[in-house]
């Protein structure tokens, strides 16, 4: 038996399980840079396959070469264009061509009909992948900067998706610096010890090198797709998590060094009070997380794995790596504040949870219909959500170059201009759906795509056809990631789609946005009350009972709602921003449900433990006392790692942030400590129904709080 090793024997077992793991580290380390080059943030490869803008991707390829993403770049002069700009802007543009990635011969310039800017659409072979961002950024060297008046920005597409990729390059440098080095202040905050800081950070950083060796090669091999949004995700969720569970293990062990003299003993008995608690947290993430495979979006289904392979490799190296170093740390790892084997009751070390767990005693009734009426009151603030598809303005937190180009040209040119709806069609229906689509409120013009390779239009060139199919091309009014180009996306596939035997299928950017928008919502839809239901049956193992699933559940989604909206409220009039992303519930929703039952995982498993020795009632406050600072630290940790997420200037990515961070403090300050708690004191044994606890004497303590 482990606990019948002599100390020798003990302390060798620890140290080659360090040796080995530091040799696993040495070997994974560099991964966790190499993420990024098995990244891929091409938005539409993450549409469904029946998506109609899918379809319509799969016929563009029959009318070009190459697939290209359409650099915009424009220049503009507020009181004219001149002599001069014209004659700079066919100098880039002949340079444009000579750039490796750019398909030729271009276009000339397109002036706009006020005459204040200039348009060269630069097209950009798809082929290049992630390599968009260096072609876009030899053509923003080409232009150069302002010059006398005229500004030059490159916009459209491959700019946005060029600013995107810069951002996400950020992942591998300052969001995990900035993620060590929040951890690392917090524990020290926390442990007030100049050692044992050192250990979860270390456990941390090893589940990190652990979890990027899996994803890497998952991703290399095209097992999983990997992009900068999850990227980022993962970086925040390991060492959020994992300073969780370390939090917990360290809080249990040094519980038991007050009852054991060797720390291999108190070890083995913290790891088995500690371990089932862990675990179950670690299952319900990983379960919730592998949930979104449900998605149609290829997106949440690359995020939904990656998230949960690093979940798995944190539980492995908490639950092996930690307990090794704690055990060789021994007591002075705790210094200057060192356990004795005194035989302390842990409370006595928890004196403001004591109190709090006192307070729920006297008032346990009103104590939880006041916090769940405060909760209920918050989520008022759903009116102010405003849930829509992010429009390229309002899509980074600083102002970008391509979000600067599509400004102007939305002053000056159709606001679709460069980035049209595409419409593919029969041939024998092709007028009557371009009269149709021309009819539609918010399409500015429609052009058939003829052969030419360059130059404008030709008026009465025949178009091209392709295996029977003609290819439309709607410019819209509006720009084309703005809410009135997706109201005439909408309306043009509806007006088109009654055209008999037209067999009309709109694709394009702007389609793109409107079918993931509906993919969105499917998926809210399909994939929470699955996570749901899968949290209660984990929930109903570790328990072993029914009600108190259903309770825990209950309280978690109340605190989710009241978190969106509270964070309503703070996005629209603390930050400004314009509103949500129609991916933004979901995700929410996985991270707050998934990782806020952790907290009362990591209670009520206590709760029921200490109930078997004590009764319910003296059980939950004696839960509530030992717990208490062990999960609000770990609470703490949680949010201020994925506040680590506001380094990266994506208004998508601050969002989740700030939700994870504000629902995380809800649950650990609110819900675990007073909500749960007070409800679980309120109902008594029966919160353990159906199982025999819930039948057993109750104490004199029950007795009086019964009914």
């Amino acid at each position: 038996m482990a606990g019948r090793r002599g100390p020798g024997a003990a302390m060798l077992i620890a140290v080659l399980v360090v040796l080995g793991w530091l040799v696993v580290g040495g070997i994974a380390g560099p991964y966790s840079g190499k993420l990024g080059e098995v990244a891929t943030n091409d938005n539409a490869s993450f549409l469904p396959a029946e998506a109609e803008a899918t379809r319509a991707q799969e016929l563009a390829g029959g009318f070009v070469e190459r697939e290209s993403t359409p650099a915009l770049v424009v220049y503009e002069r507020g009181s004219g264009i001149t002599d001069a700009d014209k004659q700079r802007a066919a100098a880039d543009t002949a340079r444009f061509g000579q750039v490796p990635g750019v398909l030729g011969p271009l276009p000339p310039p397109i002036p706009s009909q006020d005459g204040q800017a200039l348009q060269v659409v630069v097209p950009i072979d798809e082929a290049e992948g992630e390599a968009i961002g260096r072609v876009v950024e030899e053509l923003r060297g080409i232009v150069g900067g302002d010059r006398d008046g005229l500004t030059v920005d490159v916009a459209g597409p491959a700019g946005l998706l060029a600013d995107l990729i810069e951002v996400f390059g950020a992942i591998d440098g300052p969001l995990l610096l900035v993620t060590l080095v929040v951890v690392l202040v917090i524990l020290l905050i926390v442990y007030r010890s100049p050692v044992l800081w050192l250990f979860p950070l270390l456990a941390a950083g090893m589940s990190y090198a652990l979890a990027s060796v899996f994803v890497y090669y998952l991703a290399k091999n095209d097992v999983i797709k990997l992009n900068g949004q999850a990227q980022g995700i993962l970086t925040v969720l390991v060492f959020g998590a994992g300073t969780d569970y370390a939090l917990l293990l360290i809080g249990r062990y040094r519980e038991e060094l007050h009852r054991h003299e060797r720390p291999w003993d108190a070890m083995k008995t913290a790891w088995r009070g500690a371990a089932p608690a862990i675990i179950a947290s670690g299952a319900t993430v990983i379960v919730s997380l592998l949930c979104l495979l449900l998605s149609s979006l290829n997106s949440n289904r690359a995020l939904g794995p990656v998230a949960a392979v690093g979940i798995a490799a944190t539980l492995v190296v908490m639950l092996t790596f930690l307990p090794a170093l704690l055990v060789l740390g021994g007591r002075w790892a705790f210094w200057p504040r060192r356990p004795r084997a005194d035989q302390a009751d842990p409370r006595t070390e928890n004196g403001i949870w004591s109190r709090i767990a006192g307070f729920v005693a006297r008032r346990a009734r009103p104590v939880w219909l006041v916090t769940a009426a405060a909760l209920a009151l918050l989520t008022l603030g759903l009116t102010q959500l405003g849930v829509t598809t992010l429009g390229q303005s309002d899509l980074f937190t600083n102002r970008t170059d391509s979000v600067a180009g599509q400004e102007v040209i939305a002053r000056h040119y159709p606001a679709g201009t460069g980035s049209p709806a595409t419409i593919f069609t029969n041939q024998q229906a092709a007028q009557e759906v371009a009269r149709v689509a021309q009819g539609v409120p918010g399409v500015a013009a429609v052009r058939p795509v003829t052969g030419e390779r360059a130059g404008p239009p030709q008026e009465n060139a025949p178009p091209k056809v392709v295996d029977g199919k003609v290819q439309l091309e709607a410019t819209l009014s509006d720009p084309p990631d703005s809410d009135g180009a997706e109201r005439a996306i909408r309306d043009l596939r509806v007006a088109v789609h009654r055209v008999a035997g037209a067999d009309a299928v709109v694709g394009g950017f702007t389609a793109i946005n409107v079918d993931t928008s509906a993919a969105s919502t499917r998926d809210r839809n399909v994939i929470i009350p699955v996570v749901l239901l899968v949290i209660a049956v984990i929930l109903a193992l570790l328990l072993r009972a029914l009600l108190a699933p259903v309770l825990l559940i209950a309280t978690v989604v109340l605190s989710f709602l009241a978190t969106l909206g509270l964070c309503a409220l703070i996005f629209r009039y603390v930050f400004d921003f314009p509103g949500v992303d129609a991916s933004f519930p979901l995700f929410a929703f996985v991270f707050l449900v998934a990782l806020g039952i952790d907290y009362n995982i990591f209670l009520m498993s206590r709760v029921r433990e200490e109930s078997v020795k004590r009764g319910t009632r003296a059980g939950v406050l004696a839960g509530l006392a030992v717990t208490g600072g062990v999960i609000t630290s770990a609470g703490v940790v949680l949010a201020a790692t994925f506040s680590a997420l506001a380094v990266l200037p994506l208004v998508v990515l601050v969002e989740l942030g700030v939700a994870v961070a504000v629902g995380v403090l809800l649950d650990t300050i609110v819900v675990r400590s007073l909500l749960v708690p007070a409800l679980s004191y309120d109902i008594g044994p029966k919160i353990w129904w159906p199982s025999r606890l819930a039948r057993t004497a109750r104490t004199g303590t029950e007795a009086g709080h019964a009914g």
